[in-house]
């Protein structure tokens, strides 16, 4: 008679790492092993989950192919070490407590869109968490926001202070629910709830009357109701507040601008849905897939012609920003459920803060500070540790592109794939980010703002300590700016850290996009953007470097023109523009150019008085000054109330179809000079026969063709055929496509950013890796 043998029982010593924690990994690995019949433990520590498993060596093969393979979907496992231990004899399979182990740290996800379970919940009349603005499980809800230290359990979040009731908690502790440590898991007996309270009206020591969880939909129904009346709502929101109204009332939206003195920066928009959106947006396939994922950013749609929604939300912007709900609060402004007819088509979803200042998280603040602004205040009694601005993304060649990233993608480092030291880059003044280095991970922070105001550095400062401690960094290093007057640049110096390593402006675009892309070789870099400090002290802004890691040399950039007035150009295009005609023609500038901007002659005389004996002058290769001056000199703006605006505006009346561009010289100079005099020359004279739109689309088909021609004289003198292009410029879809089609034409590898911004909120990311190519080559 034949004998077989049984397989060998062995046990094995797992530790999972990455994004397992908050995600239900715990309840996944539980279930996985009672359905194998293996046994042992799982815990959640400060390095990842630890997993000790017993059983027959083929079932715990199998048990560490499903890790790998099937893990939850929010999750994202970077490893997983296993080692063999003698067999012990567990008896059965058991989730343990949380352990806090020093100086170890895990990935922590970020805030996560309402799931699909959670939304059938939410709208299921028969469903206990009926209208419940606060439904969420493993799979969805906050994380980042509510986290104040790990591991990731209840006591350490903000939602501590909510004990659960019988259900929550049997859902809680149960392995086999969605809900099973679901930290914020709540429902309308026990967890968050909601007050309206009208602006002005008097409040007893800040109390407000918080209903219980039933009278939601009460409460939210008289919400709409006063949008319905035209009135500004703040609302508080996952990640701080957020201004409110509706998108079809003119009037509302003006009152809005008015309030929160914001003249003609975009506001963006939420809908309900993705049929809603479409009335009055266009979308592809990428961009539906952007609106619906768990991230739910602002993505940056065209607009319909016949859009009907109030003309003030983007003033002279053939764009707009559109998200969908991303909790349940949010829907519950548009109906009462799924089944109900959306009340609004779209509602101006904005940021509840002061002009320039951090977005608001507290009641109490909010209460304060936003009284000038909102008609009434839509609170809720969960405290927002962490505050986190939307995320804004455009999509371009079928792939998501982000331009500020913040609540959905943060804290999620990048994995750079190459040892990194512990380093603090505190990247520049505009659209700021911070990034933290350890392992092999990029721990970018969210967007801050722009740098320029006590406020915003506190919000820096918090931000930076908060993550500091998540991801247990002890930075030995600081990089920054070589800026001399930029806030960060200045935090950075007064830090008591031996290695302090300034970084050049532009370097650090190309190599932020070097890292994201995983390139370590020299490339040619295009870095356009408005604003970058240059080490022979002027600004810089159109560059054309050959660059690596290690450094990067000046190949070469836009023809230098005086700035006049300095930061005052930047405000009034139309001194840049009076510059290049001053450039292009000396003292014969035609009549016909002079007639470009209704300044009056005193104003413009001392412009040229300052033009001519180079008084508070500086030169600049600013592209994004360059596209000021056109956009003044062709009549289209002349002032501007937010950064970009003008070139927003050039990009948005670009006639389509149209192959013409103007002549530029690029001198033979060591570091040569795109000379654009032959462009503003010709420019000139189409100003009597070319209409605004065929000149903004020559002019951007001559930047692109600029592009071209100076990387193909780079690569016959280096042989170098990877570009990176970088720097806010390629925010300008228009001009990327041409770029992008131009080069790749003529047989270059083009490398664009993704998962990091172009502009300045992706340079700290760049600061960073040169920083800690600095530290490693000196060690």
């Amino acid at each position: 008679m034949a004998t077989y043998s049984q397989p060998a029982i062995l046990r094995k010593h797992i530790q999972v790492r990455g994004i397992v924690q908050g995600v239900g990994f715990r309840p996944f690995v539980y279930n996985l092993a009672r359905k194998l019949e293996l046994t042992g433990y799982v815990f959640n520590s400060s390095s990842g989950v630890t997993i000790e498993i017993e059983g027959p060596e083929p079932a715990l093969a199998l048990f560490v192919d499903q890790l790998r393979s099937s893990p939850p979907p929010l999750s994202r496992v970077e490893e997983i070490v296993a080692s063999e231990l003698a067999a012990c004899g567990h008896e059965d399979f058991v989730i343990r407590d949380s352990v806090a182990q020093a100086g170890e740290f895990v990935l922590v996800s970020p805030d996560v869109g309402t799931c699909d379970d959670c939304w059938r919940d939410f709208s299921d009349p028969n469903d206990r968490r009926f209208g419940y603005p606060f439904t969420n499980c493993t799979n969805c809800g906050p994380r980042y926001t509510i986290i104040q230290d790990i591991p990731y359990d209840r006591p350490f979040t903000t939602m501590s202070g909510f004990e659960m009731c019988g259900a929550c908690a049997a859902e809680y502790h149960d392995p086999t629910d969605r809900r099973f440590h679901a930290q914020p898991n709540a429902c309308p007996v026990c967890g968050p709830t909601l007050a309206l309270a009208q602006a002005g009206s008097f409040v007893p020591d800040g109390r407000w009357a918080f209903g219980f969880g039933e009278l939601s939909l009460s409460i939210m129904r008289d919400a709409r109701q006063a949008l319905h009346e035209g009135k500004i709502v703040a609302l508080k929101g996952l990640g701080g507040f957020l201004f409110a109204c509706d998108a079809q009332n003119d009037n509302a939206v003006r009152l809005l601008r008015q309030r929160k003195r914001r003249s003609d920066k975009p506001f963006a928009l939420m809908s309900r849905d993705i049929a809603s959106a479409e009335s009055f947006c266009v979308l592809d396939e990428t961009d539906r897939a952007s609106l619906l994922s768990s991230r739910r950013p602002i993505v940056i749609l065209p607009r319909r012609a016949d859009a009907d929604i109030s003309g003030s939300i983007a003033p002279g912007n053939n764009t707009i920003g559109v998200m969908l709900p991303y909790t349940p609060l949010h829907y519950l402004l548009f109906s009462d459920s799924p089944e109900d007819p959306s009340e609004f088509p779209a509602l101006v979803m904005t940021s509840g803060n002061i002009s320039e200042e951090p977005i608001v998280i507290s009641n109490e603040d909010a209460w304060q500070r936003l009284a000038p602004i909102a008609d009434c205040f839509l609170f809720h009694n969960r405290d927002i540790y962490m505050r986190n601005d939307d995320s804004v993304v455009r999509t371009f060649a079928g792939k998501e592109r982000v331009l500020r990233r913040s609540r959905g993608y943060v804290p999620h480092p990048a994995d750079l794939g190459m040892p990194l030291n512990e380093i603090l880059a505190c990247g520049g003044e505009l659209m700021n980010t911070f990034c933290l280095t350890k392992d092999h991970y990029a721990i970018l922070s969210q967007h801050i703002g722009d740098l320029e105001n006590y406020e915003t550095l506190l919000f820096f400062e918090e931000t930076l300590a908060n993550l500091k401690k998540l991801f247990r960094v002890q930075p030995r290093a600081v990089a920054f700016d070589l800026h001399p007057r930029y806030m960060s640049s200045r935090f950075a110096r007064e830090l008591a850290l031996e290695r302090k390593i300034g970084v050049q402006h532009h370097h650090a675009h190309i190599a932020s996009c070097m890292a994201e892309n995983h390139l370590r070789e020299k490339v040619i870099g295009v870095a356009f953007d408005g604003t970058g400090y240059g080490t022979d002290g002027q600004i810089w802004g159109g560059e054309f470097l050959v660059a690596d890691f290690a450094g990067f040399e000046r190949r070469a950039h836009l023809r230098y023109i005086p700035l006049p007035g300095g930061d005052a150009a930047i405000r009034q295009p139309w001194r840049v523009a009076l510059s290049y005609l001053r450039d292009t023609f000396g003292n014969s500038i035609p009549e016909r150019a002079l007639g470009f901007s209704p300044v009056p002659e005193n104003e413009r005389g001392i412009v040229e008085t300052m033009l001519a004996r180079r008084i508070n002058t500086v030169q600049t290769s600013s592209c994004g000054r360059l596209f000021d001056a056109v956009a003044s000199l062709i009549g289209l703006r002349h002032q501007v109330n937010f950064e970009g605006q003008a070139a927003i505006e050039l990009e948005a009346i670009i006639a389509p179809n149209l192959e013409d561009r103007y002549d530029f010289e690029i001198t033979a100079d060591d570091v040569a000079q795109i000379d654009m005099r032959p462009m503003i020359a010709r420019m000139v004279q189409d100003l009597a026969s070319n209409s605004q739109a065929e000149i903004s689309a020559k002019f951007h088909n001559t930047l692109g063709a600029a592009i071209v021609e100076v990387c193909a004289r780079i690569r016959k003198s280096d042989g170098i055929n990877r570009v990176c292009l970088s720097g806010g410029t390629f925010q300008n879809i228009y001009l990327l496509k041409r770029a992008v089609d131009g080069l790749e034409k003529h047989g270059f590898e083009v490398y664009l950013h993704s998962a990091v911004p172009p502009n300045d909120g992706g340079i700290s990311l760049g600061q960073a890796v040169i920083a800690n190519e600095a530290i490693s080559n000196r060690q």
